[in-house]
């Protein structure tokens, strides 16, 4: 089979699934928590750190699994591995539905017309989704081309962001605590903005997805997780604190496209629909990767029978057909049921219930851990126990701090997979049963 995903494709692709809209749209979300938001990114930033040394230990002891759900099988089971993947296959299509309603927010600030009527930003929203469905149909060389291109273009518009910020600080370096919030350090503060600013992070095991289209997984996955991660992280750390210290507090928090607002303020207006213009690529190339890990996700969960056989057939261009357009359709449902909320208020929504839905994933990764060392399937020294706690400690952090809405939100929809395990397992029991009396011999007739 050919493998058409080496290591700057796999690294493009966690980077250019992690720098998607979420670092464009977080400064707005994260601005009612004050000084909080800076805790808490420095708290998910470091949790990413250990759960991205677990994904690629994990991937370099066992290349030949399909990714996540064969380390979570290996570990704890069907049953287990059955309802992580699921609440990761959730999350999945939701991140699909909440980088489409961020891309329409800066959107908006080019084409005002969208503003214009409340039906336009949720059509724009699944217009865009489907564009990507079709561009996946093409295949993962195609799509990994174009996370190739999108991962380069969007790192111009981080460098234009640090460089205001460098401007700014140059000409009036009060100006960086003119805006500083009062708001004291609280530990719920800190967990519920690092909760909303992991969803810009998620993604660092989308190298080991999709395994089998990886060249040498055993050297590639491991060695495009930890780039991948750090690059992001340091893009992050150079880009994020800007708009939340050189905009107001309440302004921040109401605005649909805080960059744009940030080189309107300090630069001149126009400059601020080229930055635009700069996010909306960069969210095309996030909502491409995810776009095609869907497709992924969901063949993957089909080849071990958890989801109907149709769906992991590959079309002529070695695409899982099916499940790419089942995932456009529940991506799109997402954004129409989101129908009644401001493009902020949604996709702040969006990014808590996929962080909901993503951290049983990296919880039952962690564990696996010290259950796959025990097996004498992973060799376990210092380093990795301690980021297998780490990762551990930090999902449940992430638990604690996403409120509860979001948070019965994700476990309602992992709580479908109960159902949906048991009719799984009814069904394969049955097909054994019928494989079984279709082989025995006849009885002999009595005499």
């Amino acid at each position: 089979m050919d493998k058409p995903l080496g290591f700057w494709m796999c690294t493009s692709l966690i980077v250019g699934n992690m720098i998607g809209m979420g670092i464009f749209m977080l400064p707005a979300a994260l601005a009612p928590f004050g000084r909080n938001a800076f805790a808490g990114w420095a708290v998910t930033v470091v949790g990413c750190l250990f759960i991205a040394h677990v994904f690629a230990r994990l991937a370099r002891a066992m290349p030949e699994q399909d990714g996540p759900y064969g380390y979570c099988r290996r570990a704890f089971g069907n049953g287990v591995a059955f309802f992580t993947m699921w609440c990761y296959w959730v999350s999945v299509w939701v991140t699909n539905a909440a980088l489409a309603i961020g891309i329409v927010g800066y959107l908006t600030t080019l084409l005002p017309v969208l503003g214009s009527h409340p039906a336009l930003p949720p059509l724009a929203g699944i217009a865009i989704i489907w564009f990507f469905v079709l561009v996946s149909l093409r295949g993962a060389l195609a799509s990994g081309r174009v996370q190739l291109v999108s991962a380069a273009l969007k790192l111009l518009p981080m460098g234009a962001i640090v460089l205001l910020g460098l401007w700014v600080f140059g000409a009036d370096s009060a100006a960086y605590s003119a805006h500083l919030p009062d708001a004291p350090f609280t530990l719920d503060g800190t967990a519920a903005a690092g909760t909303i600013a992991l969803f810009a992070m998620l993604g660092v095991e989308c190298a080991a997805l999709p395994a089998t289209k990886v060249q040498q997984p055993e050297r590639t996955i491991p060695r495009a997780t930890i780039a991948g991660t750090l690059i992001a992280a340091a893009v992050y750390v150079s880009v994020c604190a800007i708009p939340l210290l050189l905009l107001p507090q309440a302004e921040l928090a109401a605005s649909n496209a805080p960059f744009v607002d940030l080189f309107r303020r300090y630069w001149d207006a126009g400059s601020g629909h080229w930055l635009a213009l700069a996010v909306i690529f960069s969210g095309l190339g996030a909502l491409n990767g995810w776009t095609m890990l869907a497709g992924e996700v969901t063949a993957s969960m089909a080849a071990h029978g958890i989801f109907p056989a149709r769906l992991k057939a590959p079309n002529r261009h070695g695409a899982p057909g099916w499940s790419l357009i089942l995932m456009g359709v529940l991506a799109s449902a997402m954004i129409g049921m989101n129908y009644s909320r401001s493009l902020a208020e949604g996709f702040t929504f969006l990014t808590l219930v996929v962080t909901a839905a993503s951290m049983p994933l990296y919880l039952v990764g962690g564990a696996a851990v010290f259950k796959l060392h025990r097996r004498g399937v992973l060799a376990r020294g210092p380093a990795l126990s301690a980021s297998a706690v780490m990762t551990c400690v930090f999902s449940l952090l992430a638990f604690y701090g996403m409120g509860r809405e979001a948070f019965w939100w994700g476990m309602a929809l992992g709580a479908v997979s109960l159902p949906m395990y048991w009719l799984v397992r009814w069904r394969q029991k049955a097909q054994a049963a019928r494989a079984l009396a279709g082989s025995t011999p006849p009885a002999a007739a009595p005499q």
